[in-house]
């Protein structure tokens, strides 16, 4: 069957980049109705970049299934026509710059009064209160104000994690709120105003680096693909190429010393015998580990991990990914031709999904102004 869980629900998202557009596109893809609200010159996502068929490769990522409409809710009659439509909504979604929506009308506390069912949610950078309330935020700042960039990167320096992790950790929390939201209404016909930040989103994932910092006095340092706490971890030179391991506990590690070094007696070494010891004298474990490896081809290496049951993987390019044999795609269709999507992560038995098309900038105005005429 056909994946339409929230067939039948009205979505009208103001909304813009990418917090918002990816919690709509996953209400899209299970089946509600998204209004997009663009100003005149368009969510500016779409300018982004021209990567994707000369359209830029967020916004066809994230506004997939969605009608558009162009309003100026600056202007009374686009306005009362977004009011109009907000009174039919189930879901209201909106992350405009910090009290831009309140002042146009349409702040989350104001609707809800008027539509007791409405599921109103603000994604904001900072949240509602406090000093950074008034600042706008996208998603390189947030990395930077949240420590992320600290611990990314190298020893010789911060790094950007390469996507938009922040404004998807946000989205990701909004829909579950969403859905939790949508599941109370069922019992008790009351909607609810969700309020998301970026800031927030990301602070939670930033809780084992914080933990550190406040109950040992340090959080972890730059250590590029190596992992802070665990060793051995990351990526170690063959002949040929490099291969990206992971051990997680001490029985996975005597059988890679074992098996894989093919030095049993290491694994009770005075500097490696546990994994605090083996994070504190990394770099002589590594040269251990690269003396072996640097002796045998790529090839050599995986067939001895795979033998011995050890975690490992290719440090992949973007276009290894994309010849990755386990990536699935699924095709979706934009105003200038086909595109082929990463398919949804989670698979339900039994339930085919589809993706609807990416909308051209004001496609659906005026038919959406014929529907909610009055």
């Amino acid at each position: 069957m056909t994946a339409r869980t929230l067939d039948g629900l009205l979505v009208v998202a103001l909304e813009q980049a990418v917090a918002a557009p990816f919690l709509s596109s996953r209400l899209a893809d299970a089946g509600a109705r998204v209004v997009k609200i663009e100003r005149p010159e368009g969510d500016f996502a779409r300018g982004y970049d021209g990567a994707v068929h000369g359209q830029s490769s967020y916004f066809v990522w994230l506004n997939r299934g969605k009608e558009s409409a162009v309003l100026d809710i600056k202007a009374p009659a686009d306005a009362a026509l977004l009011a109009r439509m907000i009174a039919r909504a189930d879901i209201f979604i909106q992350n405009l710059a910090p009290g831009a929506a309140e002042r146009a009308g349409f702040g989350s506390g104001e609707l809800r009064r008027r539509h007791p069912g409405l599921i109103a949610v603000d994604i904001s950078g900072y949240g509602e209160d406090g000093p950074y309330a008034e600042m706008k935020a996208y998603d390189l700042l947030i990395q930077s104000e949240s420590g992320l960039a600290s611990i990314t990167g190298t020893p010789d320096g911060p790094g950007r994690v390469g996507v938009s992790l922040v404004d998807i950790a946000a989205g990701m929390y909004a829909l579950v709120a969403v859905h939790q939201a949508l599941l109370d209404r069922a019992r008790t016909g009351e909607g609810r105003v969700l309020k998301v930040s970026l800031f927030d989103a990301i602070a939670d994932w930033m809780s084992v680096p914080l933990l550190h910092h406040d109950y040992a006095g340090k959080a972890p340092g730059r250590v590029g693909l190596n992992h802070p706490s665990i060793a051995p971890y990351g990526d170690y030179a063959a002949k040929d190429a490099k291969v990206v391991i992971s051990i997680q506990n001490e029985r996975e590690w005597r059988r890679f010393c074992a098996e894989v070094l093919l030095l049993p007696g290491l694994a009770e070494h005075p500097v490696f015998a546990d994994n605090n010891l083996r994070v504190a004298n990394r770099a002589a474990l590594d040269r251990e580990i690269e003396t072996v490896f640097g002796a045998l081809t790529r090839d050599e290496v995986v067939a001895r991990l795979r033998a011995s049951g050890i975690a490992y993987g290719a440090l992949n390019s973007v276009a290894d990914f994309s010849r990755h044999t386990q990536l699935r795609r699924m095709a979706v269709q934009t105003p200038k031709g086909e595109v082929a999507l990463v398919a949804p992560p989670v698979r339900a038995e039994g339930v085919d999904v589809h993706f609807g098309r990416v909308p051209a900038l004001g496609e659906h105005t005026e038919a959406l102004r014929r529907e909610f005429s009055t």
